[in-house]
C-alpha cells in the first residue's frame, strides 16, 4: 500500500513537471505534434523529479507516464553523472546514442564491476532487473518501452523526488 502511494505521488509528480516545463508542448511544434526529428530539433528539457538535476531529457514519442502504450525518450548526460541502483517494472530497451555508458548490475553503485558501452550500442533490461549506470563522458542514450516508464530506487534515500 505504501509503495502504491509512493508511486502515485511520484507518477503525479511527473504529469505536473511534463505540465510546467512544456515537455509535451509549447508555442514550437511538440514531440506529440511531429514524428521525425533531426539532432538539433529534439526538444530537450530537464528531467523528472526521479531523475538527479544535471541531465536533460526529450520525449520523442508517446508519452513514459501513460498507463499503457509506447514510448521513446533519450537523456542527455555530462560526464562522471551518475543513475544509483533502481530497476523498472517494464523492460527497459536503451541505445547508446554518443559517448560511452557504464552499467553495473546489482544493488550497490561498484564502478568496477561495470561493463563499458560505446556509441551504437543496444542493451534491454527485463522487468526487475536490478542495475546503475553512469555517464563516462557526455553521453546521450535513448530509451523506449512500454509506459509507464518508473524508476523504483533499490535505496530509497538515493530517489531524487525525496531528496528535498
Amino acid at each position: 500500500m505504501k509503495r502504491n502511494f509512493l508511486l502515485l505521488v511520484v507518477l503525479v509528480a511527473v504529469v505536473l513537471w511534463m505540465t510546467q516545463t512544456g515537455v509535451r508542448g509549447s508555442s514550437t511544434v511538440s514531440a506529440a505534434e511531429k514524428n521525425a526529428f533531426t539532432p538539433d530539433s529534439i526538444p530537450w528539457g530537464p528531467p523528472p523529479p526521479f531523475v538527479s538535476a544535471g541531465a536533460q531529457l526529450a520525449v520523442l514519442e508517446g508519452n513514459p507516464m501513460a498507463s499503457s502504450g509506447n514510448y521513446t525518450i533519450r537523456l542527455k548526460m555530462p560526464a562522471g553523472y551518475k543513475i544509483a541502483p533502481h530497476w523498472h517494472p517494464q523492460r527497459e530497451n536503451v541505445t547508446v546514442i554518443s559517448g560511452t555508458f557504464k552499467v553495473g548490475m546489482g544493488d550497490q553503485f561498484d564502478e568496477s564491476n561495470m561493463m563499458s558501452f560505446p556509441a551504437g550500442s543496444f542493451a534491454y533490461l527485463d522487468p526487475s532487473m536490478h542495475h546503475y549506470a553512469m555517464a563516462v563522458d557526455e553521453v546521450v542514450v535513448q530509451v523506449h518501452g512500454q509506459s509507464p516508464l518508473q524508476f523504483n530506487y533499490v535505496n530509497p534515500s538515493d530517489d531524487p523526488s525525496r531528496k528535498k
